[in-house]
């Protein structure tokens, strides 16, 4: 007579026990991953998102992915044709090392404006400067001149904003006097060959916001149509 259950696996969570934020960011990856391949439309991906942030239990959890297919899994008959497939949409291959060369490594903006979005280089050092002004740097779709690049930003009086997308590593040193650098939102679990962003300098009077938001299009998509709206 043997004992019940002693060659059983490990144990699921139970589901009404409550979700750590590594349970929901693990979520949240499937649910990239999805939209990316096409399993989920923009809609359903930015509703299931905000649900798996706002989840308190593992069962609340299980109804978001339940339709989809394991992680790095495929449907029968699927995972041979794709076995020489390029790499997954979504993936930083190609952005790094390359792309469009970088037109300057500066960025000034005093009492006025800067921009730097869409397709564009960051080199491996770029300084930013707004004084009683304020400035956008965009990397959701940059090329990136380096797998570390630092971005230097002096803010007085004045104001730079950086969005990254999820998955980046994003460490942030700079000095704030009478203003702040500011990162609200985690970026998530560093992605496989995700570049990181160092960002550095001097807030005085000022700030610089760092952002985290999916990007218009996916890496690897080159110019083709966005796939969505900005979140």
């Amino acid at each position: 007579m043997t004992d019940e259950g002693q060659h059983q696996g490990p144990q699921k969570p139970l589901p009404e026990l409550r979700a750590s934020d590594a349970d929901r960011d693990r979520v949240v990856e499937r649910l990239r991953d999805a939209l990316a391949e096409g399993r989920l439309d923009m809609d359903e991906f930015e509703e299931r998102l905000e649900a798996a942030y706002t989840s308190r239990t593992y069962a609340q959890l299980e109804t978001l992915t339940r339709d989809l297919p394991a992680a790095g899994a495929a449907p029968a008959g699927v995972a041979a044709a794709g076995a020489a497939a390029a790499p997954a949409v979504g993936s930083w291959a190609g952005r790094i090392g390359g792309g469009v060369p970088a037109a300057s490594a500066t960025a000034l903006a005093v009492m006025s404006g800067f921009q730097r979005r869409g397709n564009w280089t960051v080199p491996g050092r770029f300084n930013a400067v707004a004084f009683w002004g304020g400035g956008e740097l965009d990397l959701r779709e940059a090329h990136f001149a380096e797998r570390e690049v630092v971005i230097n930003c002096i803010a007085i009086m004045g104001g730079i904003e950086i969005t990254v997308p999820p998955g980046v590593d994003v460490d942030v040193r700079g000095i704030g006097i009478m203003g702040a650098f500011d990162q609200r939102h985690s970026t998530g679990p560093v992605a496989p060959g995700a570049p990181r962003v160092v960002v550095t300098g001097l807030a005085f009077w000022g700030g610089v916001d760092i952002k985290v938001k999916e990007p218009k299009r996916y890496p690897g998509l080159g110019g083709g149509p966005d796939l969505r709206k900005e979140l």
